[in-house]
C-alpha cells in the first residue's frame, strides 16, 4: 500500500511522491509506527466542485472515503484519488495545489492533522 505525499519542493510548487508504508512485524501484525494526530476532521465537496489553489492548512493525512478527486499542480500534473487512497499533505507553503471532485457523488475525505507539523517529519521521508 502506498500514501501519496504532496509537498513543496524548491521551486515553490507543490509536488507528489509515492511513498511504501513502512510496515514492520509487531507482535502477530504487521504495523507502521505509531504517529500522534491532534484530531479528525471530515470533509464533503459536491460533485465538480472545484478548490483553486491552496496550500494543505496543516501536515495532515487525507484519505477518500466516498467520491473521487482530482488533485492539480502547478506544472499541470494532474492525480486521480479513490476511495482508500492516502494523501499525506505536506505543501504548506508556495503556490499549492488545487483539489476537484470528480464523478456524480459527493467526494467525503477523513482529515487527520499530525501532531508534528514539520513538513518531511515521521516515516518514509
Amino acid at each position: 500500500m502506498q500514501v501519496v505525499r504532496l509537498y513543496t519542493g524548491e521551486d515553490g510548487e507543490s509536488h507528489i511522491e509515492d511513498l511504501e508504508l513502512p510496515f514492520e512485524q509487531v507482535g502477530h501484525a504487521l504495523r507502521t509506527a505509531t504517529q500522534s494526530a491532534t484530531g479528525v476532521q471530515f470533509s464533503l465537496l459536491k460533485p465538480t466542485q472545484l478548490v483553486d489553489f491552496h496550500t494543505a492548512p496543516r501536515r495532515q493525512y487525507v484519505i477518500t472515503l466516498q467520491g473521487q478527486v482530482e488533485i492539480g499542480l502547478g506544472d499541470g500534473t494532474k492525480r486521480i484519488f479513490n476511495v482508500g487512497d492516502i494523501e499525506l499533505c505536506e505543501d504548506l507553503t508556495g503556490r499549492g495545489h488545487t483539489t476537484r471532485s470528480v464523478g456524480d457523488v459527493d467526494r467525503i475525505s477523513v482529515q487527520i492533522p499530525l501532531a508534528d507539523q514539520t513538513p518531511g517529519g515521521g516515516f518514509g521521508v
